[in-house]
């Protein structure tokens, strides 16, 4: 019987899920991954990942790293935690692009010695 509690622990968390804006999780849909939830609520972005992450059903979550700030600091410390589920914060292709627009501009700064402003 313990055998069948163990193999029924196995296979959820293999199980992925991805929750965030449109950009993050449809990337994961396009190679196959079922267990996406695409939100823009702010409210509905933690009510989502507290929902996944407590369902014992996946051994891995993916959210949007702007989702991370709509969580209260008491969950964050418990994931933060957690080895099973593990939350990773993946950077939006939007958050992404900012973060390229600054390294840009810094570099310039570094190599010419000069501001740019990067639109």
């Amino acid at each position: 019987m313990s055998e069948q509690v163990s193999k029924q622990k196995a296979d959820t968390s293999g199980r992925l899920a991805v929750v965030g804006d449109r950009e993050l999780v449809i990337g994961y849909r396009l190679i196959g991954i079922d267990d996406t939830f695409i939100v823009t609520d702010e409210e509905d972005a933690s009510k989502k990942i507290q929902e996944l992450y407590s369902s014992g059903e996946f051994g891995l979550i993916i959210a949007s790293n702007s989702m991370r700030d709509k969580l209260s600091s008491k969950f964050i410390a418990e994931i933060e935690e957690s080895i099973e589920p593990l939350v990773l914060f993946m950077p939006s292709q939007k958050e992404t692009a900012e973060e390229d627009k600054e390294s840009i501009a810094a570099l310039a700064k570094r190599v010419l010695g000069i501001s740019i402003e990067v639109n």
